[in-house]
């Protein structure tokens, strides 16, 4: 995942790392940031032994979350990149839901329901497209428009049509 798409969220003017997984087209987030967040902590080492001390709880409670970790670099504060575990959208969800705190659910309305998630921004472009007369400008029902539609719902350059 060297040339890796990535992207900083921000709950509460505290960051979420998050990476996309090409592969399997689906984006991993950050656990520890999201501990920190769900914690109201700054301090690394805090949140890194409070995310293995959760870990083992819900392992004992036999929550299949923890399987779904996957280990991937991200940049760091210091700007080098580490190892670090993430968790899928669904894998957020599940743990969130099983966050031994109240703060988990004010997280979890962001994450699912907020304009700033990915699947909000998307709605947001997607209705524009829908209302806007873009429809005019794209090649409807030829494998050219699907890509110049996927193109502006998932922004990967300004709403340019000509240069396609």
């Amino acid at each position: 995942m060297s040339n890796a798409k990535i992207s900083i969220r921000f709950f509460n003017d505290r960051e979420v790392r998050a990476v996309w997984d090409e592969a399997n087209a689906k984006w991993w987030f950050s656990v520890l940031d999201i501990v920190g967040i769900l914690n109201e902590e700054n301090d690394y080492t805090k949140i890194r032994n409070y995310w293995k001390y959760l870990k083992t709880k819900l392992k004992k409670e036999n929550i299949e979350l923890v399987s779904g970790t996957n280990q991937l670099k991200l940049l760091a504060a210091d700007g080098k990149k580490y190892k670090t575990d993430t968790l899928d959208s669904n894998g957020v969800i599940e743990m969130a839901k099983h966050y031994p705190n109240n703060r988990a659910m004010k997280f979890l309305d962001w994450f699912i329901y907020s304009d700033n998630s990915l699947d909000g921004q998307s709605k947001k472009k997607a209705y524009t497209l829908f209302e806007g007369n873009l429809f005019d400008h794209i090649e409807v029902g030829t494998a050219k428009g699907l890509q110049q539609i996927h193109v502006i719902i998932s922004d990967k350059m300004t709403h340019r049509f000509g240069a396609y």
